[in-house]
């Protein structure tokens, strides 16, 4: 597994990537409350693009509905432990299979009758819509009133219920974005990837090759809400409260793909590097418009619609490809062939 995870990657890239690792294993050792917040956002970001670019940068399938799975994987564990007291570890399995057959019913309506492109993408908002809907609806869950988590003070961390300090939520989802990134590597060098990759480019041409399109595509519809729902468990043992109007809201899933498109779409690297420009820039700004007296609402939406706006103009690939050229990573910079 080490041989076919460092095939193909330039020396200097694993360095770099070595560097990043060790820079964010020892970043609880000197940042305060407050940055490992920050961190902790960025690294949750970083995750959920991941799981989002399976489905976009690798299979070309747009979803601007991916909260939908968020919620699904939430409020699966979150309803086990509050009314059964079954920790996270144990109804993770039952969280993914519930998005992830939420996924493969949405696929198999949308490529069993040919609905693609922007279509697809609108399909996708209307089964989080309704999602929203049915759970402003659903009183075993809180309905609007919310989900509430039992919240105790305890001396140490526990990680087999998601009870502790930031720290311990730090390094889980640390752990999560880095088995993401080997995951999404290694799937890029498999006939999977490159049956996606196919797909992506030209869809007839794939099938004229003899691929299953239809096969590949659901394969990555449930791969990517199965990792989203694990995301949804972290957010809602971190957290300790979901509510319909924040989880499953257009916004929501909006912020889970500013990462990949800003970073680069179609590559590893581009979902963290985007991730951690659009959450640190936006709480920089945020903490300078306080620090002045300033209340501007609506400020972190305007600004993120700035950067993508920035993005699309004038760096229509993401900032990875280009950036990767510069740091002499050529191998790499291509969508969907490397970091």
């Amino acid at each position: 597994m080490i041989g076919r995870l460092v095939e193909g990657t330039p020396r200097r890239g694993l360095v770099l990537l070595a560097v990043l690792l060790m820079a964010f294993l020892a970043a609880p050792l000197v940042a305060n409350d407050y940055m490992l917040t920050v961190l902790i956002l960025i690294l949750y970001f970083s995750y959920t693009g991941q799981a989002w670019n399976i489905m976009m940068g690798f299979a070309g399938q747009l979803s601007l509905g991916h909260a939908l799975y968020v919620g699904l994987g939430g409020y699966a564990a979150a309803a086990l432990y509050f009314h059964f007291g079954i920790g996270p570890w144990l109804s993770l399995p039952l969280a993914v299979a519930v998005a992830a057959a939420a996924g493969a019913i949405l696929g198999f309506l949308a490529f069993r009758f040919g609905v693609a492109g922007v279509y697809f993408a609108i399909l996708t908002i209307a089964f989080a819509e309704f999602a929203r809907v049915g759970f402003d609806h659903f009183t075993w869950v809180g309905g609007s009133a919310g989900l509430f988590l039992p919240v105790a003070n305890y001396t140490r961390n526990d990680l087999w219920t998601l009870r502790g300090n930031p720290t311990m939520f730090y390094y889980v989802i640390l752990a999560m974005t880095v088995a993401a990134f080997v995951l999404c590597h290694l799937l890029l060098r498999s006939r999977a990837g490159y049956c996606w990759q196919a797909i992506r480019e030209d869809e007839e041409a794939a099938r004229a090759l003899g691929i299953n399109t239809f096969r590949y595509k659901m394969y990555a519809v449930v791969l990517s809400a199965g990792m989203t729902a694990f995301a949804g468990v972290f957010f809602a043992f971190y957290y300790n409260n979901l509510f319909p109007e924040q989880v499953f809201s257009i916004s929501r899933s909006i912020e889970l793909i500013l990462g990949p498109i800003i970073g680069g779409v179609g590559t590893l690297v581009g979902p963290i590097i985007g991730a951690f420009l659009i959450t640190g820039l936006a709480e920089s700004l945020r903490e300078v418009m306080h620090a002045l007296g300033v209340d501007v609402p609506g400020l972190k939406q305007v600004f993120y619609g700035l950067c993508l706006l920035a993005v699309v103009m004038f760096l229509p690939d993401g900032i990875w490809p280009p950036l990767s050229r510069a740091l002499g990573l050529d191998r790499d910079s291509s969508r969907g062939q490397g970091t």
